[in-house]
């Protein structure tokens, strides 16, 4: 699960004075400028209500705000530009990410967000966008970790473990690029949700999760310390929506996209998401 096209994740990179005001002052100007745009060149939807079902545990994607209790995130700031462009109305559902992709395929929901790698294998059952995102694929340990320094040290001591989600993509990479290409490996240790896996790194239980950047860097700069990024990145991926076969829903977030493209709302939003906004902060 797990990125941008053109853009690196922003390891590294702190915040800076008034990025809050200038990321906001851009998306609002942007969706007035798109307003025009979305008239005239997208489709207009009538107002459809559109199912939108997603995994709340992916942040800075979507997540669940710690201090409010509300879901927010990258993908809920663009789904909602998307279905204001479209004039569509948006209803969002809560499921787990070993679900979605069934329940997607099935047709109980229009479309499924939460970072969801572009794969062929997945496009023989889902639908997918045009990419949104694209992020490198980093290793992610405590803060305090000197046992390894890349995948090949950790691949060489057997006493090491790792996290992951079965069935996504840092569990393929964890099995195939970092280990042996055992899927029953027993050092890599299963769990149901990519914040379960984080804490179990946290409390010592695991010593690596593999992620993206994207989560990564948030979870690290939440840290204070607790965690970092290690080695070099073991790829890339693109993030797209995925939807029933055949839905007639693709190509108009198809257009919506590259419209948000185009007139820098998706900058705007990175901004607001990967420089702007701490988690825990």
């Amino acid at each position: 699960m797990k990125p941008f096209a053109g853009i690196k994740p922003f390891a590294g990179i702190k915040p800076f004075a008034g990025i809050a005001v200038a990321a906001m002052a851009a998306v609002a100007s942007l969706a007035l400028a798109g307003t025009a745009a979305a008239a005239s060149e997208l489709p207009d939807l009538g107002g459809r209500e559109i199912v939108v079902v997603t995994e709340n545990a992916y942040p800075p994607l979507q997540f669940i705000d710690p201090k409010t209790g509300a879901a927010i995130g990258w993908e809920y700031d663009a789904m909602e530009e998307i279905a204001r462009r479209l004039n569509a109305r948006v209803v969002y559902e809560n499921i787990s990410w070993d679900a979605m992709i069934p329940a997607v395929s099935e047709g109980q929901y229009d479309i499924g967000m939460t970072g969801i790698t572009i794969r062929d294998d997945r496009r023989e059952k889902v639908d997918f966008s045009e990419p949104y995102m694209r992020s490198e694929m980093v290793m992610m340990v405590r803060g305090d970790e000197e046992r390894f320094s890349n995948a090949e040290e950790f691949a060489a001591n057997p006493d090491l473990l790792m996290a992951a989600q079965p069935g996504t993509t840092p569990f393929y990479v964890g099995v195939y690029e970092v280990l042996d290409g055992d899927e029953s490996n027993p050092r890599i240790r299963l769990f149901e949700t990519f914040g379960a896996g984080v804490q179990a790194l946290k409390s010592g239980d695991v010593d690596l999760v593999l992620t993206d950047g994207t989560a990564g860097n948030g979870y690290v700069e939440a840290s204070e310390g607790g965690l970092k990024i290690i080695g070099e990145p073991l790829g890339t991926e693109d993030f797209g929506f995925i939807f029933p076969k055949g839905s007639d829903l693709v190509a108009p977030i198809n257009a919506a996209i590259a419209s948000m493209k185009a007139d820098g709302t998706l900058d705007a939003l990175n901004r607001k998401w990967f420089l702007e906004y701490k988690m825990g902060g």
